[in-house]
């Protein structure tokens, strides 16, 4: 069985629209976790319309291991509650997962809308290939990570202590006990309101400085790179 568990606060803009593309795939032995912080718009009624089970949450850390606590499957899919996914997505992830005999897996990430600074080029060039090139050595896995159940408990979840990129830190943590792999079967379409309200080079040199403190100090487990989880509130504020 698979468990999809996705964090969320505040994302009734956004939950119907992943959760209608996985539906939509009418996979049988599937459930749905949504672990929410504290919603005060229609997330968890959006979550309900489609039967997803509904748990606490907080950070997206907490949120994760939350939901994994009570999940099912032995098999977890964590994604992001703003996403888009490619057609079929989870039917051909768990397929590729699978054959590849993997424990734990990431995809290639590409925007929700293109312009000069965030295309497939770019991201390309930025992340997808790096996360290639690179995932023997310093693995990357962000807004969608597929991962066993016994691996998952073997490292103790996500590190809630950690601030920012505590996806990558936990894949990194996973690929030291089992196979790694970029499923590119599929792939994952992120939105770019966080670029947009706070600016392209201002947020890409964040998540520049996010890496080079991980390579060179270890996980940012401090608010200096003042990350904000409820990110549609504050974009009204």
């Amino acid at each position: 069985m698979l468990s999809i568990i996705i964090p969320t606060l505040n994302e009734e803009k956004n939950l119907s629209v992943i959760l209608s593309c996985i539906n939509k795939e009418k996979i049988k032995d599937l459930e749905i976790i949504i672990a929410d912080a504290g919603s005060k718009d229609k997330t968890i009624e959006i979550a309900k319309s489609f039967n997803c089970v509904v748990t606490g949450g907080g950070l997206p850390a907490k949120g994760r291991n939350k939901g994994a606590k009570i999940a099912k499957g032995d098999t977890f899919l964590f994604l992001d509650a703003d996403l888009k996914l490619s057609k079929n997505f989870v039917k051909k992830s768990l397929k590729c997962f699978l054959k590849e005999k993997l424990s734990i897996a990431s995809f290639p990430i590409y925007p929700q809308k293109n312009n000069i600074y965030l295309n497939p080029f770019t991201l390309n060039l930025l992340y997808n290939y790096p996360q290639r090139l690179l995932e023997r050595i310093f693995p990357l896995g962000a807004m969608g990570i597929m991962v066993k159940k016994d691996v998952f408990e073997k490292v103790g979840g996500f590190d809630e202590t950690i601030k920012l990129s505590e996806d990558h830190c936990f894949v990194q943590d996973c690929s030291k006990i089992g196979k790694f792999g970029t499923l590119e079967c599929s792939n994952i379409y992120m939105p770019i309101r966080r670029f947009e309200r706070d600016g392209y080079f201002r947020t890409g040199i964040k998540y520049l400085l996010c890496t080079l403190h991980m390579i060179f100090i270890g996980p940012v487990r401090s608010d200096i790179l003042k990350y904000t989880f409820d990110y549609e509130d504050n974009k009204k504020k």
